[in-house]
């Protein structure tokens, strides 16, 4: 078919650059003019040129074109489109060849042509090889001599066809190119140069890996995009430097110098010599023997002079001597130690050592400057890094959104326009090309789930125009099978069977069994269970090779083959007929770990596993781009850092280890260089810097990991992100189920449906009951539920009276009961609180008073509806989470009550009589009940008991038994704590009834929290009881049904993590997979011989097996120990593949895996180096990609439940208020204005203070004051020591002067702001800080007491109003997300607090090694909460689990005698400890992952609402504090000349750049006499131009005037007399009507003086007049153009 006739190729000729020319001067010519276009993104440079332009003539080809894109008609540009389409730009003006030069199109032809592309991509790909080798001794120089020959003619080819000059599309203009040229001229100078460049040029060269980057348009896309966002990230990098500064130096005035205190020998050998040392220079004692160190320790043990620190043990003494920790790379002696210190806490990178290092020379109450520093400042930076990125991506999402909808309709019209005339076949190409672009066109759409049948359709179409005739022959013939009718009917027969739903459940049950069979390997394992796993093995490959052949036998091959889950279930089957194939070959054990594959047949039959890997793999080929652009980095930075310091890593091992010998992480080799930059970017380098130190010095170091951790966190960050909100959009309720999954549902209702009719068949023979007793029966079930349902519920009810399906409304009522028990509010549910059926009062019901009560719609507090009796009037209140839900619900309780009253009147006559006396007594009682139980005195007071018996625990420590009158105090506490509670639970039975008490989830924690009191009471008064004490601990769980915060937290935690149940069975599966396979791969291979004197393995030259080592013979056995955490079975591995997942522990495992041998074999270094790949492929596959699912599906929970409640679900009503408070306060004008004195000398002070130019002063004096602190350091001299004084002193002084001068002009003002009541606080501390030590002595004040209370005044940066807006901007969110963190700080203790409990009671004894030290242990409250804080944020958790792991007699020593205790043994329990660790750190992981989605989800909705065309409460609020500087009386008007100043004076949007006088005009705004102008006029004008066609402008317009006229309803009403404009037209036709007059009178002056002789004077008084009437008639005529 003939192809349509391009549209709009024209190709470009001098014409074409004449009319380009003459474009561009009328443009010039018409400068006032706004030009509206952008360029097209489908038509940028790089893309292909779209199909509707028409198909590319052969003459058109590698020819200069007239650009098609209208936004270039004017820019001086041609274009240049090569075979495939490729758009390629050039600028027309010539600095080298005019674009029609013969040599000049040869070269452009050249460079669009492909092959050159595909030369240089293939060049800087061997380059890239080579670049990673060390030996290329003889044809190095050869092949660099012909790469840099090819990149030189692509700079020469590109100099001739773009130009020489630096504009757009030119060489020089491109970033990219810059770069070429610079690494291409310096290699030229290093080359033939005789200047020795050869350590740089190992660098710049480097740079060459770059240039794949602008050879793939999408990485150069996503280049351009992270360098955008970098920008973006400027202000969160200097926030985070500041901190990182303050936070520094607040260290440096804390730990100055602790680190170096060691505990020495005392008295020593040679005392003289160590006294000399010591006064001639007190800082330096050299590291010998003398200190004290613990077993397999490398550096002395630290120690404190407070009693909190750590203490030297006896013979020692603790001194400040030798070097710093960790080769003196750890310290607080300088500023720069001290923040990289600081850096480090904050990425969290072995936090734990410098944590208990502090604590051990500092003292234990220094832990609050960790929380504050390794918690909650690296939450709050990383929140604000999120924040950022997500708002940069979202942005980028929503231009991308919107450059589809604006090139869909061009493609619509275009392909109308092909359809009139013969291009049909074009006309869809055109549309399929469409859907793609529009699917595709952004970088970064990943919502293209929806179009994948589409896209699947149009494969297929495209896959068979691709084949050709003889594969339709070849399949048709071979591949498609109908031989016969009675094959026909065989085919039919097993297709019938094959699909059948019970075979469907038969395989999904064989694949369950399978995974079951997977996951009991283990090692050692017995002969028997081998053989009974093979046959197993054998079994379920001939089932799936059965299912295989049966479908293909139903389907065709051709039809089994076209689906997907087809093919990988053969390829299975394939997989395993090898396996029994290669069964005997030894060393198979990788090829056995594809058996796992069969554990994903399962999801096949799950559709959130099939939703969730269709979303993952549509979000990665969207972004395949970032995946690229992020190895291509890995690669660069592995290869520089093994051109940088690979050499010095060699020459200066020695440095490293003692033996001369590579560590294990070095960067000689590319391998290791590239694992080196994985660890780096998984978060752990420090420890591979300080190696890096000691070979290649600091500077170099510093720098190398730097760029990698910035740059290519920022990398991972950003596709975190896109993935995470791919994912943000799941809804588990939206995925549609195929044919497999509806099977499976269509079988297990087959099942339900035969086993109902079975039971119920046997039910009706059975069914032998009185009618009387049924009646009995179904009057009980009436009162039981009558409350509970509402009028058509009762109505079904009394008629299952007489029916046989009384049944299943009975399990309705059931299934109901059952939702309203749920801590989550049901909407469909009302959570009532009935009375006992056997306790009502049906008589004394009072519906009057129900309804009144329902009907009080100014309550105060709102109750739910009363069930059976008076008293349940003021039954349970409702919480704010189930307001709208008793909204909703309001109308139908009342029908309830009324069908309620009727229906006890008809039915009970004779019962009201009866019983009225004892109701009426009974009624009395339980009225009392609930006037007591909700009493806000007795909450109050049970609340404050639930603290106290929560805080008693805290006391029961290892030291509780020395403590006799504590023990005894706590004894008669938990007995007293046990009454009340029994008390109150008691009270709440006989106020709301058993039912309604049981009925609600918080009662029912309280109920078990009761049993917990007195199962442990029980327990302390019988010996075989006392295991029961240790569940006391769950005491504190109390605190949560006490207090609206956490109970408000709680919910919303359940309400978002409950629904990823099913995601995060898929995230269990894929690590069911890892474990599987590492337990394939590893299982008995972790054993190793150790020698028992050193404590570390024999080398495998001594020993080589588990014989070996066990017949070698010294002081006592040695042990073939196996390593504490393993693959020798699937728990294990799961616990393993944890450690690696939380980055504790990991290197030790990866290290026993890399040096596995084989089972019973002596592990060799690095003997199986190849195995650090498992472990990548765990962090990226098993952790990276199920982390982001699993916060995906997190926030879109968040986000729905959002929607319904309308704010932040994390958050009470009364912290919702403190929000809009918070914004108040972070305002810039929140503070009232001081009015000025009326004194003079006071009046100049008061202009002094306030002026700009003070605050900058006083701006500058405080920086400088951080300066003089970060000069400081450890050892300076005495001289220096007295400059900072004196500096201190005058920096004080200073201070004061500010304070004095503020306090004169101010008066009592100055104590109303509360800036200044701190400066005041700061200046009274720093005066006492300067005169204590002369009266109290220097060793009782620390001498950095001052330096720390001035540096507070560096808050000051950060004040709204005074610092830089872009840090009120950032920190902005967090105050606003600052009480839903505070609830969830609040969660976060009370978890720590009951765990801290636990870890005493289970812990406390456990031999100290590992991570359980003098510091972090279980024996104290105190010690236990510094254990959990280290486990909060994942650090040092794996040394505290092998401390437990402690539980054999060669570990531990189960009959110990603990001092003061009758507990004895100091073994740990395994099973309990894994539970322990586990289990808290998947509870804090969730709510810190809340944490940072709360912070971040507040970014985006105050960046959502500055996007939107909309005006929102801070808008309005900013007007008014404009407003009241220009109207100071608060008379609600304005002059109209000061109208202009107003406006221009407003903040963004209401903001109005001047000159505006002619906009302000046009606004037609009404005035009032004196031409005067109301607020709320101007207001509502200013909304209106924002808002302009918004629907929601009436509204929010109304609400405006009338929250206007509320907040002052006596405001005098006005008529309006005229308007702006039309003051303005009088104004104008005034002066036009006295100009005419005056011109009037002139002409008739003129013509009585014409008759008159004139003198010279005469003369030039008349030229004047007619000057001046010529200038009038100019004013006249621009007047009436203005009108």
């Amino acid at each position: 078919m003939a192809s349509p006739e391009p549209r709009g190729l024209v190709p470009f000729t001098r014409e074409s650059l004449e009319l380009m020319k003459q474009h561009i001067a009328k443009k010039r010519s018409e400068e006032h003019q706004e030009e509206d276009l952008k360029p097209n993104t489908d038509l940028e440079v790089g893309k292909e040129l779209p199909f509707v332009y028409g198909n590319l003539p052969q003459g058109m080809v590698s020819e200069p074109l007239e650009d098609v894109d209208p936004y270039y008609k004017d820019k001086n540009t041609f274009m240049v489109l090569n075979k495939e389409r490729t758009i390629f730009r050039f600028n027309a003006r010539w600095f080298t060849f005019s674009p029609f030069s013969s040599i000049r199109r040869t070269v452009i032809k050249i460079l669009v042509h492909p092959f050159f592309q595909m030369l240089i991509l293939i060049s800087v790909l061997i380059d890239c090889i080579f670049m990673v080798m060390t030996d290329l001794s003889n044809w190095e120089p050869v092949l660099q001599n012909t790469l840099l020959g090819i990149y030189t003619f692509e700079i020469l080819v590109k100099l001739i066809a773009r130009g020489i000059w630096a504009g757009s599309f030119y060489f020089f203009g491109d970033p990219w190119d810059w770069l070429d040229f610079s690494v291409t001229l310096f290699e030229h100078i290093t080359r033939y140069s005789s200047l020795n460049f050869i350590p740089i040029f190992r660098i710049i060269r480097n740079l060459r890996i770059l240039k794949i980057i602008p050879l793939n348009q999408g990485m150069k896309s996503f280049a351009g995009i992270l360098i955008h966002c970098l920008r973006k990230l400027t202000g969160v990098t200097i926030l985070t430097l500041f901190f990182l500064s303050v936070f520094s130096l607040i260290g440096m005035g804390l730990f100055m110098g602790n680190l170096k205190h060691k505990c020495l020998r005392w008295p020593q050998e040679n005392e003289t010599e160590a006294l000399h040392n010591r006064t001639g220079n007190p800082y330096y004692i050299r590291e010998t023997e003398s200190f004290y160190y613990l077993e397999g320790e490398r550096y002395a043990l630290l120690c404190g002079n407070r009693t909190d620190a750590g203490q030297c043990p006896e013979g020692y003494v603790c001194v400040k001597a030798g070097t710093n920790p960790d080769d003196g790379y750890t310290s607080f002696d300088s500023f720069g130690w001290a923040l990289l210190a600081l850096f480090r806490l904050m990425t969290q990178d072995y936090p734990e050592a410098l944590y208990h290092q502090i604590l051990y020379a500092s003292g234990k109450v220094y832990m609050v400057f960790f929380v504050v520093t390794s918690f909650w400042f690296a939450f709050c930076m990383v929140s604000l890094f999120l924040g950022i990125i997500a708002m940069s991506y979202e942005e980028e999402k929503q231009i991308t959104a919107e450059n589809a909808k604006k090139t869909e309709p061009k493609f619509q019209q275009t392909s109308k326009e092909l359809q009139e005339g013969n291009g049909a076949t074009e006309t869809k190409t055109a549309q399929i090309e469409m859907k793609e672009r529009s699917s595709a066109s952004g970088i970064l759409s990943l919502n293209v789930v929806g179009d994948d049948a589409v896209r699947r359709k149009e494969e297929l179409k495209i896959s068979r125009k691709g084949c050709s005739l003889c594969w339709y022959r070849f399949a048709k013939t071979f591949l498609i099978w109908n031989c016969c009718p009675c094959w026909s009917k065989l085919k039919e027969f097993i297709h019938m069977v094959i699909m059948d739903p019970f075979i469907d459940l038969f395989l999904t049950i064989c694949i369950i069994l399978n995974i079951y069979f997977l996951a009991l390997e283990y090692y050692p394992m017995s002969e028997e269970t081998n053989n009974v796993l093979s046959t197993g093995n054998l079994v379920f490959i001939g089932i799936f090779t059965a299912e295989m052949i049966f479908k293909i036998i139903a389907m065709h091959p051709y039809g089994y083959f076209q689906v997907g889950w087809n093919i990988f279930d053969s390829l299975i089957v394939f997989h395993g007929l090898g396996e029994l194939y290669l069964i005997n070959v030894h060393g198979l054990s990788l090829f056995r770990s594809f058996r796992v594959l069969r554990i994903f047949k399962l999801g096949k039959y799950w559709p959130t596993f099939k939703i969730l890997m269709l979303t993952l793999r549509n979000s990665l080929v969207t972004l395949k781009d970032l995946v690229l652009l992020l190895v291509t980095f890995v690669f660069f930075s592995a290869v520089v850092g093994l051109k940088l310091f690979g050499l010095s890593y060699k020459e200066c091992v020695c440095n490293i280890d003692k033996d001369c010998h590579l560590p294990r992480w070095h960067m000689y080799d590319f391998l290791h260089s590239g694992l080196n930059v994985f660890r780096i970017l998984c978060g752990e380098w420090i420890e591979t810097l300080w190696d890096c130190f000691k070979v290649a010095g600091e500077f170099s170091c510093i720098s190398f990991y730097m760029m990698v951790i910035l740059i290519g966190n920022l990398m991972i960050l950003y596709l975190f992100v896109a993935l995470v909100s791919s994912f943000s959009s799941f809804n588990t309720t939206t995925t549609e189920e195929d044919d497999e999954a509806k099977n499976l549902q269509r079988a297990v209702a087959r099942i339900k449906k035969g086993t109902s009719y079975v039971l119920s068949r046997i039910l009706c023979k059975k069914q032998s009951a009185p009618k009387e007793t049924l009646d009995k029966v179904n009057d009980v079930h009436v009162k039981e539920n009558i409350s509970d349902h509402t009028l058509s519920e009762l109505s079904n009810i009394q008629d299952c009276f007489s029916d046989k399906e009384k049944s299943r409304g009975t399990e309705k009522n059931t299934m109901t009961e059952n939702e309203s028990r749920s801590l989550i509010p049901s909407p469909s549910v009302s959570e009532s609180v009935p009375i006992a059926s056997g306790e009502s009062d049906i008589e004394n019901l009072d519906n009057k008073e129900i309804q009144s009560k329902s009907r009080d719609g100014s309550s105060k507090e709102k109750v739910k509806q009363s069930s059976s009796s008076e008293c349940s009037t003021v039954d349970i209140p409702i919480s704010e989470d189930e307001e709208m839900v008793y909204d909703h619900e309001k109308s139908k309780h009342l029908k309830s009550v009324s069908f309620l009253t009727d229906y006890r009147q008809r039915s009970l006559p004779g019962q009201i009589s009866r019983g009225s006396k004892k109701g009426k007594v009974w009624q009395n009682i339980r009225k009392t009940c609930c006037k007591i139980v909700e009493n806000s005195c007795f909450k109050c007071f049970i609340g404050l008991v639930t603290l106290l018996s929560t805080g008693a625990l805290a006391f029961e420590d290892i030291y509780i038994d020395q403590k006799k009158t504590i023990k005894i105090l706590l004894e008669y506490a938990d007995m007293i704590f046990t009454y009340i509670f029994i008390l109150e639970m008691l009270l709440k039975w006989m106020a709301y009834g058993l039912k309604a008490y049981f009925s609600n989830g918080w009662y029912k924690l309280d109920f078990m929290v009761v049993i917990v009191f007195c199962l442990s009471l029980i327990g302390k008064s019988r010996e075989e009881l006392k295991p029961l004490i240790s569940i006391k601990f769950l005491r504190a769980l109390r605190v949560l049904s006490q207090f609206e915060r956490m109970k408000v937290v709680v919910r919303a935690l359940i309400k978002t993590t409950l629904p990823t149940l099913n995601v995060f069975l898929v995230c269990l599966m894929i690590w069911l997979a890892f474990s599987i396979i590492g337990v394939n791969l590893f299982a008995g291979m972790f054993y190793e011989c150790i020698d028992p004197i050193s404590g570390e393995r024999f080398p495998v030259s001594e020993v080589t097996n588990k014989n070996q080592c066990e017949s070698l013979v010294f002081n006592e056995s040695v042990p073939w120990e196996n390593a504490n955490l393993n693959f020798d079975n699937v728990g294990n591995g799961f616990l393993s593949l944890l450690q690696v997942a939380t980055f504790n522990g990991w290197i030790t495992i990866m290290n026993s895996a890399v040096d596995s041998t084989d089972v019973n074999m002596q592990p060799k270094f690095e003997n199986n180096i190849y195995m650090y790949y498992y472990f990548i492929s765990f962090i990226v596959i098993g952790l990276f990609l199920p982390l982001s699912m699993l916060i995906g599906v997190i926030i879109a929970n968040f986000n729905r439940h959002k929607i319904k409640g309308g704010s932040n679900i994390f958050v009470t009503v009364k912290q919702k208020e403190q929000c809009h408070a918070v914004k108040n306060l972070m305002s810039e004008d929140s503070q009232k204005p001081v009015p000025r004195p009326r004194n003079k000398f006071q009046g100049f002070i008061f202009d002094l203070v306030t002026s700009q130019v003070f605050n900058a002063i006083v701006t500058v004096l405080i920086c400088l004051q951080a300066i003089t602190a970060v000069i400081q350091s450890d050892e300076q001299s005495p001289k220096m020591d007295t400059a900072h004084y004196w500096t201190e002193f005058t920096f004080v002084m200073l201070y004061t002067g500010e304070c004095v001068l503020k306090l004169i002009s101010f008066h009592c003002n100055y104590f109303t702001i509360a800036w200044n009541i701190f400066d005041f606080m700061v200046v009274i501390f720093s005066i006492t800080g300067l005169f204590l030590p002369l009266m109290a002595g220097h060793y009782l004040v620390p001498p950095s007491l001052v330096q720390l209370i001035l540096l507070t005044r560096v808050v000051h940066i950060l004040r709204p109003g005074k610092g830089p807006k872009v840090f009120h901007h950032l920190l902005l969110p967090l105050m606003l997300s600052l009480p839903a963190l505070l609830n969830f700080s609040l969660l976060i203790f009370l978890v720590m607090f009951v765990y801290a409990i636990f870890g005493m009671y289970n812990f406390a004894y456990v031999k100290k090694e590992a991570g359980i030290n003098d510091v972090s242990n279980f024996e104290t409250f105190g010690s236990s909460m510094l254990c959990l804080f280290q486990v909060t944020i994942f650090a040092g958790w794996d040394g505290m689990l092998n401390a437990i792991f402690n539980s054999k007699w060669s570990d531990c020593d189960p009959d110990k005698i603990n001092p003061g205790t009758q507990v004895r043994g100091d073994c740990g329990n395994p099973t309990v400890g894994i539970f322990y660790f586990v289990s808290y750190i998947l509870i804090s992981w969730l709510i810190i992952v809340n944490m940072y989605i709360v912070v971040v989800m507040e970014f985006l909705t105050i960046s959502s609402k500055k996007k939107s065309k909309t005006l929102s409460e801070d808008d309005f609020r900013k007007f008014f504090q404009v407003w009241k500087r220009f109207d100071p009386d608060k008379t609600q008007y304005i002059d109209s000349s000061k109208l202009s100043d107003f406006v221009a004076a407003l903040n963004p949007p209401l903001f109005m750049a001047k000159p505006n006088k002619g906009q302000l005009i046009a606004m037609d705004l009404p005035m009032a006499a004196g031409d005067r102008i109301h607020c709320l006029d101007i207001l509502l004008a200013l909304a209106k131009r924002v808002m302009d066609k918004d629907v929601k402008l009436e509204k929010v317009l109304s609400e405006l005037e009338s929250g206007l006229l509320l907040a002052d309803p006596f405001k005098i009403t006005y008529e309006p007399i005229t308007t702006t404009l039309r003051r303005k037209q009088e104004a104008v036709s005034a002066t036009i009507i006295q100009r005419a007059y005056k011109s009037y009178r002139l002409r008739q002056s003129d013509k009585t003086m014409s008759d008159i002789p004139m003198t010279d004077g005469d003369r030039e008084v008349q030229a004047a007049k007619e000057e001046a009437c010529f200038d009038k008639a100019e004013e006249k005529s621009a007047i009436r153009s203005q009108i």
